[in-house]
């Protein structure tokens, strides 16, 4: 059963790299016991939650540090948009392009009571581990809400790569043509 969070919003960054020709993204899994033996279709994008007032990019840039204990690439990034989660929250998202190592993210953590009634109050990672996955198999792990932000940033890449080669066929053509 999902609690409703409508009316809440989340902003989240996708870390994404080239790896041997291959486009990998980063992905989070969340961290405490509900989650420990949950993982295809539970991962997420390091994301959090927006306050009134806050301004969504700036969001998603903290929400990526606390959650990795990373910060952003300084890379220029890429908006994918926005989903609805089956919870009912707004997710909006941006890419970039960085890479860095899982074994060395960290995230913020926090308390709750654990076992259920128990009176005893146990932290956890909000953020149990980061892992690099193919497309592919980022769309299996991710929150089935989650997976359109994977087809967003193929849709964006593959059309900055038509654009890189359409610019350099155009210097390409002013060069040869300057050299006659």
């Amino acid at each position: 059963m999902t609690t409703d969070k409508s009316g809440r919003t989340s902003a989240g960054i996708l870390v994404w790299r080239s790896r041997k020709g291959r486009l990998e993204v980063l992905l989070a899994h969340q961290g405490g016991p509900f989650w420990v033996k949950k993982d295809i279709g539970h991962w997420t994008i390091p994301k959090g939650e927006v306050e009134p007032g806050e301004e969504l990019v700036a969001v998603a840039r903290r929400e990526f540090a606390e959650e990795t204990g990373h910060e952003v690439p300084n890379h220029p990034l890429i908006e994918l948009g926005q989903i609805t989660q089956k919870s009912g929250k707004l997710v909006l998202g941006w890419a970039v392009e960085g890479d860095l190592d899982p074994s060395t993210a960290t995230s913020n953590t926090y308390e709750m009571e654990w076992p259920p009634r128990s009176g005893i109050v146990r932290t956890f990672p909000e953020i149990d581990r980061v892992e690099w996955f193919p497309l592919d198999e980022a769309r299996r792990r991710l929150k089935a809400a989650q997976v359109p932000f994977l087809d967003r940033l193929q849709t964006a890449l593959a059309r900055d790569q038509t654009n890189r080669s359409l610019v350099q066929d155009v210097d390409g053509a002013s060069h040869k043509s300057a050299g006659r």
